[in-house]
């Protein structure tokens, strides 16, 4: 017996005709890019009361901070053993969400505050975010082409498996991470000038509870000591815990993310076998903890600095050290100068406890571009400033900035628009200090 409908085995022969299924959708804001920068600006934006799209090239929304397996909250913190946090709004809701589920830690280490997060929870609260705020998501979606006016972006076209889409609306933001948006348009953007390397990160299982971790220095040691006998590129590397689970984020590896289709296909398989060294390493020379871990998923290759945009603030290094706050900043962070400029290493450079720097809204417009504002690792400015400012925390705040700046402008021009009243609007992110982590 069955309690569904009775079995048909009728079907329908088709034979394709040579059409291409078409969608077109016309909103208020278009958000090319659905990781944590593209997310923020579309929550924000609907929160606004705009019509809202968000459009990704993966068949899932979440981008690196839950295909990636990033792992970690960076930036969201002041300095010091137990400072405030930088960031609220939209982080409040996803910090509680997370936190009621058991699915963060905060690991208050001698330099700051970060938020280890499991990105599986991470990746619903995402989805479901979305989905109430009635955000029309678009996966799978490769941008083919944008259609301009002058200054003003009209369009964007994409292919999917299913069919092509047209997305016409008012306002765009580009938090595609390789400012895939500016580029098509055909603004000017930037490319560094030397490479800069992404990491492979995995979840691996079974660490045993029962013995005590290495210390991150031991770890860093030996790793340094043993990457080049187990073919690691990369010499050094962290492991990030879960207190009283079995689990951990591993970031040993070193990768480069270029923007050549075949090259960049071939960096997953590369980062793959990284990995698995790693875990080899980890558990021959820490068998007593490590001795029984196995890869429980990989990460797509964490991409950190491919392609940005041209802006009319160009951020630099000295101005991050300097700490000048930008008469239009619109976030705010104190984390280290991070360049993963070598295969080998990287430059840290950290900052004492009393230090913020900020980004200007200035480094996320195009001074060809009146209805376009870039989020996250695609704003302006060199590769080492880029750094300090492209980790989630800062990120976030961005989006925010960028979804009211938008909706300030209107049908005008993002260049013309009222900062301080934009400043008035996001100004828990720049001024707030309460918030300290648990």
């Amino acid at each position: 017996m069955s309690n569904g409908r009775p079995i048909n085995p009728e079907t329908e022969i088709l034979r394709y005709s040579g059409e291409t299924l078409h969608r077109e959708i016309d909103v208020d804001l278009c958000v090319v890019g659905a990781g944590i920068s593209g997310t923020t600006t579309a929550l924000e934006a609907a929160r606004l009361g705009l019509k809202v799209a968000i459009v990704d090239g993966m068949p899932s929304l979440g981008g690196q901070a839950v295909n990636s397996i990033i792992g970690t909250f960076c930036g969201l913190y002041r300095n010091g053993t137990h400072g405030h946090r930088f960031t609220f709004g939209i982080v409040d809701d996803m910090l509680d969400w997370l936190e009621k589920r058991d699915a963060l830690y905060y690991r208050h280490g001698p330099m700051t505050t970060v938020v280890h997060y499991n990105e599986i929870a991470l990746s619903r609260w995402v989805e479901t975010r979305i989905e109430e705020a009635g955000i029309v998501p678009v996966t799978g979606a490769i941008l083919r082409s944008v259609q301009t006016d002058g200054r003003r972006i009209g369009s964007v076209h994409m292919a999917t498996r299913y069919g092509d889409v047209t997305i016409r609306a008012q306002s765009f933001a580009d938090c595609s991470g390789d400012a895939a948006l500016t580029w098509l348009a055909g603004f000017e953007c930037r490319e560094p000038a030397e490479k800069i390397y992404g990491s492979q990160q995995a979840v691996v299982e079974g660490i045993r509870l029962d013995a005590e971790p290495p210390a991150r220095e031991d770890l860093a040691a030996r790793i340094a000591e043993k990457a080049e006998s187990y073919g690691l590129i990369r010499r050094n590397g962290l492991m990030f815990y879960f207190p009283g689970k079995d689990v951990a984020v591993m970031n040993m590896t070193h990768v480069e993310t270029p923007l050549d289709p075949i090259e960049a296909s071939r960096t997953g398989l590369i980062g793959k076998d990284q990995v698995d060294r790693g875990v080899q390493l980890l558990r021959d020379e820490f068998p007593e903890i490590f001795g029984d871990i196995t890869v429980r998923s990989y990460g797509l290759p964490g991409i950190r600095q491919t392609r940005w945009i041209r802006a009319t603030h160009h951020i630099t290094t000295e101005e991050v050290t300097g700490q000048v706050k930008y008469p239009d900043a619109i976030a705010r962070t104190a984390w280290p100068i991070e360049l993963h400029n070598a295969p080998e290493g990287f430059v840290w450079e950290t900052f004492d406890e009393d230090h913020v720097h900020y980004v200007p809204f200035s480094s996320m417009i195009s001074p060809e571009a009146d209805n376009l504002v870039a989020v996250g690792r695609c704003i302006d400015g060199d590769p080492a400033a880029l750094s300090s400012v492209r980790v989630m925390g800062p990120c976030m705040a961005q989006g925010m900035a960028a979804a009211n700046a938008l909706d300030l402008a209107g049908s005008g021009s993002v260049h013309q628009i009222d900062i301080a009243a934009l400043q008035d609007r996001v100004r828990d992110n720049l001024d707030r200090t309460d918030g300290v982590a648990p």
